[in-house]
């Protein structure tokens, strides 16, 4: 026997032996493949932009993307079923006792606001005289145009499962359907009635995405598997709702692969910014945010449960107040909420150069009905209606959580190796930083005082008055000063100052420059005043820009205003539609070589699920 064949079967002898004390396997789980650098074809790659009204998609080759109203009607499975509808104008907290008060005080603070400002020309504004304009509206009576409206109510003669888009928001109430927007506010519209299920709203989406896909970029099912997908999503995410988004995307529609993204990235990307304060003012919601050279600053994130719906409730609160001669209309009614959308669009203004009575007119065309025309004379109400953004005490919304902040996550058990993980596993050090940087935070949400939704006049108008300085904080150090403080207790402070926080209901304004001050250096705050973007359409109001360009400049702190050069608010980047934007910078980010890097492609996500987030996605998963 050769010395070879002897040292082969010593091998042999040692694996026999391995096997029979039984190997040690590896602890670690299997390593996640590189991903692999394909040339870009933006022609096959779809960017998905969700929004809680407007659905925005299209192919990252395309000007400009399809905007679908994000909106199904389901037929009902069984006769003589109860017909639900999700409300669109109408939502939680309007109807309580103190609604109406905390309105009136806020309409107070709105009309104080309009009045100690004079016109550019260094004139006083010319008062419009609330009884003379109601006097008027009320004798007005409406004038038939034509006997049929050109409206009609979607044909459903051949009684389909579903209704996408147009079709579904011209359902006939009588007809067996009922209708949903499974986004609202930013967030899965998760409710305790018909369609308000996890699993059913998931299935919404699904459906209105795969239904535009087909129909608008005429793109078959089929054909899915040689197309990936960019996904935008808000700032303040919910991990589990992206996680079940990706699984909608790549394994039930069919993509085979997809990028997650950033709405406020996006938008940088779509301006041409590197770095930005972001304020997108949505239909929904309103989200601020800090980007600094491709990157959001968590501390920075937050969120505003209010948005240009909330605009349009209380112009017709305004108008109603002014006696508005369309006395049918009701915010339950969805021809009618269209309407009050098209006449705030129409209407509404930021420009303080504006005043006086001013005498309008508009139509009114409901299916099978005739089409009328209504004069109408209006005063301040179209300045004060968009004010509201800035004093959201307006809005009359009581008991309902404005303001929110990105949180903790709770941990998912598909992903072991989470932030829990480093925090148990990173040294003593790394902790101790992380903690002091995170009670300096805190300090800040603990000194600022905002604007509460319960707060009387009184106390608004001394808050308005004498406001706090953003920049500086009372204390070092919100927890106190004792490093030995024990865990729970400083946990606890942490909640309370937090949920203290998000029980007020800032403004606009305020939100920027609590926003900005939650930066980490001056110079980067420097940056962000010079280099304001608003994107979204709850923020298209002629004068805009110049409106809050002079909010920011009286309130921002005064140690900012003698090394801030200029404040610069960017409503129209490029002379783009500021709706649009952040679809564009999705297609953007589609055509970059480092966007290769970042996709997660079917077979990666069937195999190892939510871990391919933390290790792809672009921003902190």
């Amino acid at each position: 026997m050769t010395q070879v064949d002897q040292e082969n079967g010593k091998e042999k002898e040692k694996e026999k032996e391995k096997e029979q004390r039984g190997a040690k396997r590896p602890i670690v789980p299997a390593a996640i493949p590189e991903s692999v650098l394909e040339p870009i074809q933006s022609n096959f790659i779809v960017v998905i932009h969700p929004g809680s009204s407007t659905l925005r998609i299209g192919r990252a080759a395309d000007t400009l993307p399809v905007s679908v109203p994000h909106i199904i009607a389901r037929r009902h499975k069984q006769q003589g079923q109860i017909r639900y509808e999700d409300p669109w104008l109408q939502r939680d907290g309007l109807n309580k006792p103190e609604s109406n008060e905390q309105r009136q005080n806020g309409l107070k603070m709105v009309d104080q606001a309009i009045w100690s400002k004079k016109m550019s020309n260094g004139a006083r504004r010319i008062p419009a005289p609330p009884d003379q304009v109601r006097a008027y509206n009320k004798q007005m009576r409406s004038a038939v145009l034509d006997t049929s409206s050109g409206v009609r109510w979607t044909n459903t003669s051949h009684q389909p499962e579903f209704l996408v888009g147009e079709e579904a928001l011209y359902v006939n109430p009588s007809d067996c359907y009922n209708v949903h927007w499974p986004i609202r506010r930013g967030l899965f519209n998760l409710h305790a009635g018909p369609g308000g299920s996890l699993t059913a709203v998931l299935a919404d989406l699904e459906t209105i995405w795969t239904f535009a896909i087909q129909k608008f970029l005429e793109i078959p099912c089929k054909d899915l598997k040689y197309y990936r997908c960019i996904l935008l999503i808000p700032d303040i995410y919910n991990r589990q709702h992206v996680k079940e988004l990706i699984n909608i995307l790549l394994n039930n529609i069919g993509f085979s692969g997809a990028v997650v993204h950033q709405e406020s990235i996006c938008a940088t990307f779509g301006s041409g910014l590197s770095s930005a304060c972001v304020i997108d003012v949505g239909e929904q919601k309103t989200s601020v945010c800090c980007v600094e050279d491709g990157v959001s600053q968590r501390n920075t994130r937050l969120r505003l449960a209010y948005g240009g719906s909330d605009v349009t409730r209380c112009f017709f609160w305004l108008m109603q107040r002014s006696g508005f001669p369309y006395r049918t209309c009701q915010l339950f009614n969805r021809m009618d909420c269209l309407l009050l959308q098209q006449l705030k669009e129409t209407f509404c203004h930021l420009d303080q150069d504006i005043s006086g009575i001013q005498d309008h007119e508009f139509k009114v065309r409901q299916p099978d009905s005739p089409a009328l025309l209504y004069q109408l004379r209006q005063g301040d109400e179209k300045l004060q209606a968009p004010m509201a953004l800035f004093y959201p005490t307006t809005f009359g919304i009581v008991g309902q959580k404005i303001t929110s902040l990105q949180h903790r996550f709770h941990g998912d058990s598909e992903d072991p190796y989470d932030e829990h993980y480093l925090v148990a596993t990173q040294s003593k050090q790394e902790q101790a930083a992380k903690a002091i940087a995170e009670r300096k935070a805190l300090a800040k949400y603990a000194g600022y005082e905002g604007e509460s939704g319960t707060q009387n006049t009184d106390s608004a108008e001394k808050s308005h008055s004498h406001e706090l300085e953003l920049g500086t904080s009372q204390h070092d150090c919100l927890l106190g000063g004792n490093d030995s403080e024990d865990l729970p207790a400083a946990l606890m402070a942490r909640k309370t100052t937090v949920s203290q926080f998000e029980g007020k209901a800032l403004g606009l304004d305020k939100s920027i420059l609590h926003s900005i001050d939650c930066c980490g250096s001056d110079e980067t705050k420097k940056k962000m005043y010079s280099s304001i973007l608003v994107v979204g359409g709850g923020l298209m109001f002629h004068g805009a820009q110049e409106f809050l360009q002079h909010r920011i400049l009286n309130k921002m702190p005064p140690s900012f205003r003698r090394i801030v050069e200029n404040v610069e608010v960017i409503t129209r980047p490029k002379d783009m539609d500021p709706r649009l934007i952040a679809w564009k910078g999705g297609a953007v980010l589609a055509c970059l070589d480092t966007t290769q890097e970042l996709w997660i492609h079917q077979r990666e996500w069937q195999r190892f699920g939510v871990r391919m987030l933390r290790e792809r996605a672009p921003f902190v998963w």
